[in-house]
């Protein structure tokens, strides 16, 4: 039994192969021994194929870790008394082995899964680059379906996002832009392989992370088959791409490497997780930190597909930056960039609101969704009476922003949903708040 069944895109990203041999893993032996030490200590796995299973390795490179540590006298044989070892040899570590493991905990306690070096990871990046998927015009009006999107935008965002470069969508508030960011991440739809944790000298950066990758299902292997049913390196999770959003809680300190001083372990930065898929930043502008300061941040990476990260001890290194960068904002461009700025941004799009067609056209489909029947005298009323008080100007909120206040105004009273020029009003009083002085 293979993989199953998976889109034309995803299975043309190569897998990462396993390693063969402990001489394939581009790491060192006494780094590799200690974090097997460290996982039986922890994980108490004294067989052979609990240790796979916890380091994410084959059978048969465990089994050289295993050789390893015997010869140094930090594992010995117990046979095959243990009774969850059934006709597998147990092992057990040793005095001096417990006295390496818990030395090797007190520098790191990291364990399990044994990382991947960065040089070998930035191979598999290149493999899966999100620079490599092209994405068609019926992809991605598929996964914009349910959006009423003026006629032009598809043409414009089309080539922004097959490009995989940075984008800069602009414009009034409540018109989509969240929703169209989505929209694009849905329209990747294939899969990559993210690393579960990456080496670099000597540190362990933990990269795959439950919360923004979302594992895709594969056949359950059986590391003590002869013959494996998985045929990538399980050091590798298979995920759909990766999508990080972020509003304006973002700082600049969540761009660097967060350190545990008590694990003495480092966790991946939001941009290194998002690699192979797409990082949303919503609302610029409304940071604590000036717009300018953010994207100034971001000009190495846009520029040469690579970021620069900091250990605790000052060394700084080179990451790869494969991220289709979208920047979100109800500012102008002008008021919050500089144009070196701008000209680092390879797409600028505006999102205006709909126009009257295309905002009946959502309010239609939001009543529906609603289970709101329309009424022409409130549709009317609503058109020819309330609108002409904000310029006619309309947005993409307002529909179930307005619907929803007339569903509370029913549900309250006791009423079956219904509409008329008085739940209109009502339910517009709510949408703008009225300029006044506050005595205090």
């Amino acid at each position: 039994m293979g993989l199953p069944e998976m889109n034309m895109a995803s299975s043309a990203v190569m897998a990462p192969p396993p390693p063969k041999r402990l001489d394939d893993m581009n790491l060192p032996r006494i780094f590799m021994r200690d974090i097997a030490l460290k996982t039986i200590f922890r994980k108490n796995a004294n067989t052979v194929t609990a240790l796979a299973r916890a380091i994410c390795l084959p059978i048969g490179t465990t089994q050289e870790l295993i050789d390893l540590a015997r010869s140094q006298s930090l594992l010995e044989a117990m046979g095959t008394l243990s009774a969850s070892a059934g006709t597998e040899m147990s092992y057990q570590l040793t005095d001096s082995g417990k006295a390496r493991a818990l030395d090797a905990l007190a520098q790191s306690e990291y364990f399990g899964a044994m990382p991947v070096p960065l040089h070998v990871y930035r191979e598999q990046v290149e493999r899966q680059s999100i620079r490599n998927i092209q994405i068609g015009r019926d992809q991605l009006l598929g996964a914009m379906g349910h959006l009423v999107l003026p006629e032009n935008l598809i043409s414009h965002l089309g080539p922004a996002v097959s490009s995989g470069r940075s984008i800069l969508m602009y414009g009034p508030p409540g018109n989509g832009k969240s929703s169209i960011s989505n929209g694009i991440r849905d329209a990747m739809g294939d899969k990559i392989y993210v690393p579960r944790a990456i080496e670099y000298s000597g540190q362990v950066i933990s990269v795959y992370d439950p919360i923004v990758h979302s594992a895709a299902e594969t056949a359950e292997d059986d590391p003590s088959r002869l013959r494996r049913s998985n045929r990538f390196d399980t050091r590798y999770v298979l995920c759909e791409r990766p999508t990080v959003v972020t509003g304006g809680e973002l700082t600049l300190d969540m761009l660097d490497l967060v350190y545990n001083p008590t694990a003495r372990t480092y966790q991946a930065p939001l941009q290194l997780k998002s690699t192979g898929g797409i990082f949303i930043v919503d609302d610029l502008g409304r940071q604590s930190e000036p717009p300018q300061k953010l994207v100034n941040r971001w000009i190495v990476p846009l520029e040469e597909s690579k970021d620069i990260l900091a250990l605790q001890s000052g060394e700084k290194f080179e990451v790869p930056f494969d991220t289709l960068v979208i920047f979100s904002t109800n500012f102008h461009p002008n008021e919050i960039f500089d144009q070196a700025a701008l000209r680092r941004i390879f797409f600028k799009i505006k999102i205006d609101g709909p126009n009257q067609q295309d905002f009946l056209k959502i309010f239609a489909l939001v009543a529906r969704k609603k289970k709101m029947e329309l009424d022409e005298a409130s549709l009317v009323h609503l058109l020819k009476t309330k609108y002409p008080t904000i310029g006619n100007v309309y947005a993409n909120y307002q529909p179930v922003f307005l619907i929803d206040q007339m569903i509370a105004v029913c549900d309250f009273e006791g009423w079956p949903y219904r509409m008329t020029p008085d739940l209109i009003d009502r339910a517009w009083a709510n949408m703008f708040v009225r300029d006044e002085t506050i005595v205090k």
